[in-house]
């Protein structure tokens, strides 16, 4: 895993909106994927203004979000679609109908999963995935505990979020908000990944996806067997893994790991199954 650290937090949004550009412009009619939340709306703003100021062309562009909240209007401001139709999609230029996004309502979401899953494959593969850590690891609506081969599927919404929304969307209890998202196999299937955080307060959620062990109890841990993972962070975020910079172990590439027993993303590579799927040889 690749890390670059930045002095300051808008240097942190710049770059990471710097490398989005630079891959559109390269790949301007790929599959791009997309997050939201707190630190990716920064990011998004940043890509923007990227876009006002070099014009890259993004109308050929496909763009996905990779999960979604259920049973809530597409008009509500805290919808994933909602966010990226404002954030990214309309700034850019990106053609609505190449603007993928699983519904907030239906009959099935079951059924939704098996169609968000198929357009994407339809459109992919996915060139690029800026991807959020959560402060306790999740990605997208993947939750500690979450199977690393999960694929597309209907995720339990977090209590404070769950009530957050209710408030604001004054949502009857026995609407059930759940988080339609990507599973974390499909995430893994990503040609590319910029994991991207920022801020004091996800400083040891960086630490441990980078140099703790490879388990479902932080999902974003999992990144350390991507084959092409980018982690981009402010100095408030990476303070900790600056703390550890001298000690090579915990950034294992997987090839020059002096102690393999004990490394997880190297014991893919000594015939442990679980995480086989994930090998940076596979």
């Amino acid at each position: 895993m690749n890390i670059t650290i930045l002095e300051k937090e808008q240097e942190f949004f710049d770059f990471v909106a710097w490398c989005v550009a630079v891959e559109i412009t390269l790949k301007p009619e790929a599959l791009f994927g997309f997050s939201t939340g707190r630190t990716t709306g920064g990011v998004h703003a940043a890509i923007v203004k990227a876009h006002e100021k070099y014009a890259f062309d993004a109308t050929k562009l496909s763009m996905f979000g990779i999960d979604e909240i259920t049973n809530i209007s597409r008009e509500y401001f805290g919808s994933c679609y909602y966010m990226l139709l404002h954030e990214l999609v309309k700034p850019l230029g990106v053609a609505v109908d190449n603007f993928l996004m699983p519904p907030t309502h239906s009959d099935d979401f079951e059924q939704e999963c098996v169609l968000f899953e198929t357009a994407l494959k339809k459109r992919g593969p996915t060139e690029l995935l800026v991807l959020g850590i959560g402060e306790n690891g999740h990605i997208g609506f993947n939750q500690p505990g979450t199977p690393f081969g999960s694929r597309t599927w209907l995720s339990k919404m977090d209590e404070a979020l769950d009530e957050r929304i209710r408030k604001e969307t004054n949502s009857p209890l026995d609407a059930r908000l759940d988080g339609l998202t990507l599973g974390i196999s499909n995430i893994m299937q990503s040609k590319k990944i910029l994991l991207v955080a920022n801020g004091e307060r996800k400083a040891q959620i960086v630490y441990d996806t980078v140099c703790g062990p490879v388990t479902e109890s932080v999902p974003s841990s999992v990144m350390q067997l991507h084959p092409n993972c980018e982690l981009i962070v402010d100095a408030a975020a990476g303070k900790l893994l600056r703390m550890e910079r001298g000690n090579d172990s915990c950034h294992c590439p997987n090839v020059s790991c002096e102690n393999h027993k004990q490394c997880k993303p190297c014991m893919a590579s000594h015939g442990n199954k679980e995480y086989e799927p994930f090998c940076r040889r596979s």
